[in-house]
């Protein structure tokens, strides 16, 4: 269900960008300054990758479309990527519900603007369904700050969020396997003050052995070192 639900919702996507990919193709090509592909990949990490997944990104979202799967026939029938960019462009510039059964998830307006949506929207369209693609090398601070910064404040890693507990505070005194629980498992104890279910609970499949360890070594850093308490969760 879930994934006839996901190829709705990129049908309807697809649909409503039909016109702005026509007027992609009347408007001309590689216009406007040179694109800046790096910036363009931290700014969609930080601001898009909580919603979309994007292989090359190593994002997994799924609020929002699964951009690799929204773009993947229009590559494999020639498209170019100046009209994946186009595309990309106008539903950043213009958002629409995420599906026609879910008319009250809009993507935030104004989400990148000027030259920030050139950088995004080129980002995109240069990985965007590229056949065989590979995730970017696992970094465990840049996928914190895209997959969990939005809701906990972490000082090291430059994050306010609130929806979640502060993990400065959190998680002094966790030990590893503590920490790793409260991320594979995060409605198994639950820190005062905030609800259950909130938290996703599928980092334990999307989320390798290796790359978990690597993800729970880096908050232990970041928060001073680990220990053998308890009792503290997310």
């Amino acid at each position: 269900m879930h994934r006839l639900r996901d190829h709705g919702r990129t049908m309807w996507l697809l649909g409503a960008l039909l016109g702005a990919a026509a007027v992609v193709g009347l408007t001309g090509c590689n216009l406007g300054p040179k694109p800046d592909l790096d910036k363009g990949q931290q700014l969609f990490s930080q601001k898009c990758g909580s919603c979309h997944t994007l292989t090359g990104a190593g994002t997994n979202g799924t609020n929002g479309p699964n951009l690799d799967y929204a773009f993947k026939q229009a590559r494999a029938a020639g498209e170019t990527d100046d009209t994946i960019k186009g595309v990309v462009e106008a539903q950043v510039e213009n958002p629409r519900p995420a599906s026609p059964e879910q008319t009250d998830l809009y993507m935030p307006p104004g989400l990148v603007e000027g030259d920030d949506l050139n950088d995004v929207s080129s980002y995109i369209a240069s990985v965007a369904g590229v056949p065989g693609i590979k995730p970017p090398v696992f970094q465990p601070p840049q996928f914190f700050a895209t997959n969990c910064g939005g809701c906990h404040t972490l000082a090291q890693a430059g994050t306010t969020g609130t929806t979640g507990p502060n993990l400065d505070e959190a998680l002094k005194g966790m030990s590893a396997a503590q920490i790793s629980q409260s991320i594979t498992d995060p409605n198994a104890t639950i820190t005062p003050g905030y609800p259950s279910g909130v938290m996703p609970q599928t980092f334990g499949q999307t989320l390798t052995p290796p790359q978990l360890q690597q993800l729970v070594a880096y908050l232990q850093q970041a928060t001073g070192g680990g220990g053998g308490g308890g009792g503290k969760g997310k």
